[in-house]
């Protein structure tokens, strides 16, 4: 574990676990192996034992480590047993961004996107919020760049999670939010074919108002492939 290195600010559990998750996301330490004892790590990185504690906790929450009173840290494998709020952390590593991880990403989004739609086409509304739910989609058109459209398209996706009321879907929502959101400047030039579609916005959204699930699903699909054929062109031009 020749990564590890002394923390700098003492008593930082967060800083611990970033680097015990970057030697287990690496392989340095493969599933199945122990990780160093409390009194190792604590020692290797210059921090109290409590604070190795409480980053094993962490790193046991979500999945990474199976920690087990008097018996040490195991690591787990984390494609069987980690949640997806491990993938902000896998689309950007210690290597930088994967774009294994971005396909991944773009794929589950074209999935998610008309299923979503759908959902939120078979819920009852108000008038209110039938035009707060428009409103949404001609937002992205009136956005006056890349950037504010893009924004304006999260927020439409996150008004359409809403309407349809699946926590499901909000909870799968909210972690592919977080994993490209810190990207989203980045991605904005390349989703324009996307988010200049205002029409297309414009009749998901109508879809939906009008409870028609089977239009709204397809319509967002056709959306959605936009994006997803233009960040995944990107992606082989990178990768060429």
């Amino acid at each position: 574990m020749t990564n590890l290195r002394p923390v700098e600010r003492r008593s930082v559990p967060d800083e611990v676990a970033d680097q015990l998750t970057d030697v287990i996301m690496t392989g340095e330490v493969a599933p199945g192996e122990q990780l160093p004892s409390e009194r190792d790590l604590a020692e290797r990185l210059g921090v109290s034992r409590p604070t190795v504690r409480t980053a094993l906790t962490r790193l046991a929450a979500i999945g990474l480590v199976e920690t087990r009173q008097g018996g040490g840290s195991t690591v787990r494998d984390f494609r069987r047993h980690a949640g997806l709020d491990l993938l902000p952390r896998l689309l950007a590593g210690a290597g930088g961004i994967d774009l294994r991880v971005v396909r991944d990403v773009v794929e589950a989004r074209s999935y998610l996107g008309p299923e979503v739609a759908a959902k939120a086409a078979g819920t009852s509304a108000t008038p209110e919020d039938d035009e707060r739910f428009l409103g949404a989609a001609r937002a992205v058109a009136d956005g006056v760049d890349d950037l504010a459209r893009q924004r304006g398209a999260t927020a439409f996706w996150d008004a359409a999670v809403d309407r349809g009321g699946s926590i499901v879907f909000r909870l799968l929502y909210n972690q592919l939010r977080a994993a490209y959101e810190p990207a989203l400047e980045a991605l904005a030039g390349v989703l324009a074919p996307e988010t200049d579609r205002g029409d297309l916005y414009a009749a998901v959204a109508e879809a939906v108002v009008a409870g028609d699930a089977e239009s709204a699903s397809a319509t967002a699909a056709e959306l959605l492939a936009i994006g997803e054929a233009s960040i995944l062109a990107a992606l082989d031009d990178l990768t060429a």
